[in-house]
């Protein structure tokens, strides 16, 4: 019998997981020493709280079921940061900032691209209650970080604003399913077909500056040149206002600008970015402002933050593994014991030789074994 799992899942062997494990324990300690508390949100949840606030577009990558109990629709998670933000509004409900950091499996339906899981191992920080700056640019430099504690080589970060987009689609007057049919084809950089749909478009100077959108990328200077080739409407202003505060700030990173690089059309509300590095082809992270999304719960609520699928930074880093195990003989030695306890206590893995399996702990994981020298139990390399 052939055990196939579905196209796009796989299992984590020990090799892999113990990178993952060690990444993990990396970056949330680092979170929690910033002041990031971990929450733990279910797999699983009634439709309805899984994509309030994120639109179409993660409903469609949702797995759904029904509950034999309620007889209602459930998922299963796509996305946790929904999530955390149901838990920030609606359980924690705190008046000032609250910072959070999570860490699970989510599934979709699809793969996000050739190369991608449908379970990634999603992990994330976001900061709830603070609208200004000061928040994004956090996020920025905690994203930094992980990927520094990652090891990840080749970094940088493009950063765009979705403010942008809006104020021009209101200036040129799109209705809602030709502003979102925009939205797609700035994001896929399609200008013939961006030309095609905005042909009709009478508001000139909007038109010409959406299409101008996907030619506004680079340095800083791509800022002096978005000043010059956009309306100066107080919305275009604003929103370039906060990229150059953004990128006095985050000047010793290596960031730049891409206002076209766009997504998440009924979820973003501000700044957005998006991590590249390891030589990997799609964004190794995301985030960006969100501050409706909390509306959908019942208190509004400031929000913004990033998120990652732990696998793909684990491909990208060269961290290696954790050391391998220790072998230790099946003797009745205090000396022994103590031994192998005071190895435990300093973080080794002590594995006990199980008699008749000769020649087969490097199988399993072993590359060091306990021996006795000159009275004394040392660790040397395993034959």
């Amino acid at each position: 019998m052939r055990w196939d799992l579905p196209d796009f899942i796989q299992d984590v062997l020990p090799d892999e997981a113990a990178r993952l494990e060690e990444l993990r324990r990396r970056l949330l300690d680092a979170f929690r020493s910033r002041g990031y508390r971990l929450v733990i949100p279910p797999l699983i949840e009634y439709l309805d709280a899984l994509t309030t606030g994120a639109g179409q577009d993660l409903g469609l990558c949702t797995y759904q079921l029904v509950d034999q109990l309620s007889g209602r629709v459930m998922g299963i998670r796509a996305d946790m940061t929904p999530q955390v933000t149901r838990i920030d509004s609606h359980l924690l409900n705190r008046e000032g900032v609250s910072r959070l950091c999570y860490c699970g499996s989510v599934l979709h339906t699809r793969p996000s691209s050739l190369t991608a899981t449908r379970e990634p191992l999603q992990l994330g920080a976001e900061i709830y209650g603070h609208a200004g700056l000061e928040a994004d640019i956090e996020a920025l430099r905690l994203l930094a970080e992980a990927l520094r504690l990652a090891d990840v080589p080749f970094v940088r970060f493009e950063i765009s604003h979705v403010g942008l987009f809006h104020a021009l689609a209101d200036s040129a007057g799109l209705g809602e399913s030709v502003r979102e049919e925009a939205f797609g084809l700035l994001q896929g950089k399609d200008m013939s077909g961006l030309k095609s749909l905005l042909a009709d478009v009478g508001n000139r100077a909007a038109r010409e500056a959406l299409l101008a959108l996907p030619e506004l990328y680079g340095g800083a200077e791509t800022l002096d040149a978005a000043e010059a080739r956009l309306p100066r409407m107080p919305a275009v202003l604003a929103a370039l206002f906060e990229l150059r505060r953004l990128a006095q700030s985050l000047a010793d990173l290596p960031i730049g600008f891409d206002l076209a690089d766009l997504r998440g059309y009924h979820y973003h509300s501000g700044l957005m970015f998006a991590a590249y590095g390891g030589g990997a082809h799609a964004a190794l992270a995301k985030g960006g402002r969100y501050d409706h999304v909390a509306e959908h719960f019942g208190r509004a609520r400031a929000a913004t933050g990033f998120s990652l699928d732990l696998r793909e930074l684990a491909r990208c880093s060269p961290l290696t593994a954790l050391a391998g195990g220790i072998l230790a003989p099946l003797e009745k030695d205090a000396a022994l014991r103590d031994k192998i306890a005071q190895l435990r206590e300093a973080g080794e893995a002590v594995i006990d030789a199980l008699p008749g399996h000769e020649g087969t702990w490097k199988q399993a994981g072993c590359d060091r074994q306990l021996a006795k020298q000159d009275g004394r139990w040392t660790v040397i390399k395993l034959d």
